[in-house]
């Protein structure tokens, strides 16, 4: 039987340089060949041909021009796949980031916000050295899911002027309460055309997701409204009305005007950029760990991100982090490893260097329709509606942290709603210790006398190939969540059997169930069965709620009735 605390000792012995060996120089040394350059060159190809429409708008959204969207997928792009502890992570602009560019660029202007990047990758550098990402999956679940289904929220709202076509008499304002309140007060202004231009957009890329889900639909929808709105002359305003003709190469680096009150002016935002960045880039990390089963670096990771911030707002691009379906994308389409990451950097170049006269022809009505999409997709409406359901705590505390995001600020949302994770942890443990009528978090050394009826030992446990036994004892809650996960995905062979037992553990959150819902999905994806044993009442109702339900899973009373069923089977 193997103990889940195990799994994490060899880590600690292994060397500095082999915690920050960026994963490009690990595929290297594993061999790499002509067909794993021809699939990661497939693979990037098909990764920028998404990333170019929504480089250009995430970077408009942001109060940025189109083409620093461009600069920053080709510039961080690069670097965080050259540099990054993640096979298959893909770097850029991110719709997370929307909210905080815009208010920093509102704030402080064009130079600030290069200056407040270039600060945010030293500070998430410094954090992957101090090895502090390990830290960053201490966030529950509930906050995840709050604060991106606010940025969501913030991100449809900043869309709805260029979704309508609205014109407003004064400047849109950044907040949340106010922008609704102008926008409202324009609501005569609405082009009809533009209007119909951002629908007929969504509902491409929507008949393409459902009916050819490989086929590029973004970058479709956004060629269908330019030739539109170019063959019939629709009053539409684009980005060539906007902004101009887009430069067709990469700008010199150059560092942004530097002064002591400048930097204290823009740390505020510095802090919230890169803690944004680091959580976002390790959720996408994770995201490409669970689709493929490999293990990320956290650590390494962050220090890649840090490097390409820097790079990113010397170049005049925006903040940039992992990329959640731009790096889920680039595992559907086969990638091997980095080089991919680092192709689709190449081809966004090559694509701003030929074809920049063309997307100046772009409605920026078709850009907000694309947001409209990723802000649909962000928000992760089967997560939020299960937490809603699984306990009023795990409710409070997403309510909270997503309410927070949208009417206050992201930072505040997230530490508030971290700190009221952290006390509903507390008061879970009190109850827990009370309904399971004095069992301790930590069991304590017993005599064999003390055991009860002892029964000899089982070799089957530890010898039987097609049936294995992981024992979970502890309190099981986010900060071990991340722990449990790394030791169930890397489990050795390919057993039939999979048996998880709870008998020791007294209390179990939402981010510990949503680490088994993805352990138990992936042995399902395998062709493992799983069983669980000795849940408590408790802990079987948070693991319902959680989705973690027959028939994904069995549950049984103990692993001797498991062992005894599986015998006389056989």
């Amino acid at each position: 039987m193997t103990s889940l605390s195990d799994a994490s000792l060899s880590a600690r012995s292994v060397s500095f340089g082999a915690l920050f060996t960026p994963k490009l120089v690990t595929i290297l040394r594993e061999g790499y060949g002509l067909a794993d350059l021809k699939a990661d060159a497939f693979a990037g190809l098909t990764v920028a041909i998404v990333a170019l429409p929504l480089s250009m708008a995430i970077a408009i959204a942001s109060g940025a021009a189109p083409v620093q969207g461009l600069y920053t997928a080709i510039v961080a792009g690069f670097l965080i796949s050259a540099l990054g502890g993640s096979r298959f992570q893909i770097g850029g602009p991110a719709g997370a980031f929307i909210v905080l560019v815009a208010a920093t660029v509102q704030r402080h202007g064009m130079d600030g916000l290069f200056l407040a990047t270039i600060i945010s990758g030293v500070l998430m550098m410094i954090a992957g050295l101090l090895r502090l990402g390990t830290y960053i999956k201490f966030i529950p679940f509930p906050v995840t899911v709050g604060f991106t289904a606010g940025i969501a929220v913030i991100i449809a709202a900043s869309q709805i002027k260029d979704l309508f076509g609205l014109t407003l008499s004064g400047h849109e304002p950044g907040e949340f309460l106010p922008k609704l309140r102008a926008l409202a007060g324009a609501i005569d202004t609405i082009n009809p055309v533009a209007l119909a231009i951002a629908v007929l957009t969504v509902g491409i890329i929507v008949v393409f997701r459902i009916y050819r889900p490989t086929w590029p639909g973004f970058l479709i929808a956004v060629a269908v409204a330019a030739a539109l709105t170019w063959l019939f002359g629709l009053p539409v305003e684009t980005i060539g009305s906007r902004f101009g003709e887009l430069p067709r190469t990469l700008p010199w680096p150059t560092l942004p005007p530097l002064s002591l009150e400048k930097v204290q002016a823009v740390l505020p935002d510095a802090f919230a950029f890169a803690l944004l960045g680091a959580i976002e880039s390790l959720l996408s990390a994770v995201v490409a760990d669970g689709m493929t089963g490999r293990r990320h670096r956290s650590n390494c990771e962050l220090v890649a991100q840090g490097v390409a911030n820097i790079a990113s707002g010397l170049f005049g691009g925006i903040c940039a982090t992992g990329t959640i379906a731009r790096t889920a994308t680039n595992v559907r389409a086969g990638a091997r490893g980095p080089v991919s990451g680092m192709l689709h950097a190449l081809f966004v170049l090559l694509m701003l260097v030929f074809a920049a006269p063309l997307a100046s022809m772009i409605p920026l009505a078709a850009l907000a329709g694309i947001l409209i999409v990723v802000a649909w997709n962000m928000a992760e409406k089967h997560a939020l509606m299960s937490l809603l359901r699984s306990s009023w705590g795990d409710a409070i505390v997403l309510l909270v942290t997503l309410l927070l995001t949208i009417f206050r600020d992201l930072t505040e949302g997230i530490l508030v709603g971290f700190g009221l994770g952290t006390l509903l942890f507390l008061h879970r443990m009190s109850e827990a210790i009370r309904i399971e009528g004095g069992t301790p978090l930590a069991s304590e050394d017993k005599a064999d006398t003390a055991n009860g009826q002892r029964k000899p030992y089982d070799v089957s446990l530890a010898t039987n190939p097609d049936i294995l036994v992981y024992r979970i004892a502890g309190a099981f809650f986010f900060g071990a969540a991340a722990t449990v996960g790394a030791a169930l995905d890397g489990i050795v062979g390919r057993p039939k059997l999979l048996v998880l037992d709870f008998a020791d553990v007294p209390l179990l959150d939402s981010t510990a169930a949503h680490a088994i819902e993805a352990a138990v999905a992936k042995a399902r994806h395998n062709g493992v069965r799983v069983v669980l044993t000795g849940t408590s009442h408790a802990v079987r109702r948070v693991l319902w709620a959680s989705g973690v339900h027959p028939p994904d899973v069995r549950f049984k009373r103990s692993v001797e009735d498991v062992l005894a069923s599986s015998a006389n089977a056989h």
